[in-house]
């Protein structure tokens, strides 16, 4: 749990104003502002940061040195957010889907949260980068419409549930609650294996009012109304200035990028 500093520190983090009482309509919102506010990030493994799902550290780094993180850092951040504002949250491990495959277990962090005005549950998802707007009623099978696509979640054996995006698996669900803790060895293999995609490269991304922005190496790609527009920075200058302008993270120095290197990482944790 955090104190009322801390929470009110975290609303002024993500440009939200301190709900009365979080029901559904609240819930909506504070999920979207995280969003656009928080970038999905790698950027501590390529800083040579250590990585700590320890709450202190989520809330410095998420809140009080305005970064962002990948899954578990920041839904395992806004849980503590939302049980602070009077949510029942539960942290639900996930799989994800890799073409046909599915990933180990505990590969994904993901929420469901209880508002107190008894709607939901719903699914709730500020770490997969290219997602849901909104929380998704867990409990609804019919297909849900979100600015981020048309979403469907599928019954699986064991209880287990399959969020589709525009009819493509993205992730499957348990139900079974965890805590945090749970996820720290699959955190540290991320963080550490060389066969974590998240070694690849540096990736940043975030919501923005009508697309997304990101920066995956040197090369930052803005998606909007008008389209998308891509382009490769010339060097460390550039790419501390994007930093700075299109997620609000100010460094002292990028993190390296292998030469040559321009894939765009993948914004999920598997």
């Amino acid at each position: 749990m955090i104190d009322r500093n801390a929470v009110a520190a975290y609303l002024d983090r993500i440009g939200g104003e301190p709900p009365a009482v979080v029901d559904a309509a609240a819930l909506r919102r504070l999920h979207r502002a995280h969003l656009t506010a928080v970038p999905f990030e790698n950027l501590s493994i390529h800083l040579g940061e250590a990585v700590s799902l320890d709450p202190d550290a989520l809330v410095d780094k998420l809140v009080r040195r305005h970064r962002g993180g990948f899954c578990y850092e920041l839904n395992g951040a806004f849980a503590l957010l939302l049980e602070a504002l009077g949510c029942r949250v539960t942290r639900v491990a996930a799989r994800v889907f890799d073409g046909d495959q599915l990933t180990p277990p505990f590969d994904h962090l993901a929420l469901v949260a209880r508002p107190v005005d008894g709607s939901g549950p719903w699914l709730v998802d500020v770490g997969f980068g290219r997602h849901s707007v909104y929380p998704l009623h867990f409990a609804e099978r019919a297909e849900q419409h979100d600015p981020g696509g048309q979403f469907t979640l599928v019954e699986r054996d064991h209880g287990d549930v399959d969020v589709l995006l525009n009819g493509t698996a993205q992730y499957r669900v348990e139900r079974r609650e965890r805590t945090l803790a749970d996820f720290v060895p699959a955190c540290w293999w991320h963080a550490t294996s060389p066969d974590s995609h998240f070694r690849r490269g540096p990736v940043c991304s975030r919501l923005t009012a009508d697309g997304r922005v990101s920066l995956s190496g040197r090369r930052l790609t803005v998606t909007g109304v008008g389209g998308r527009a891509e382009h490769d920075l010339a060097g460390d200058d550039d790419a501390l200035v994007a930093y700075r302008e299109h997620f609000g993270i100010d460094l002292a120095a990028p993190p390296a990028v292998a030469p040559g290197d321009r894939r765009e990482a993948r914004t999920s944790a598997a």
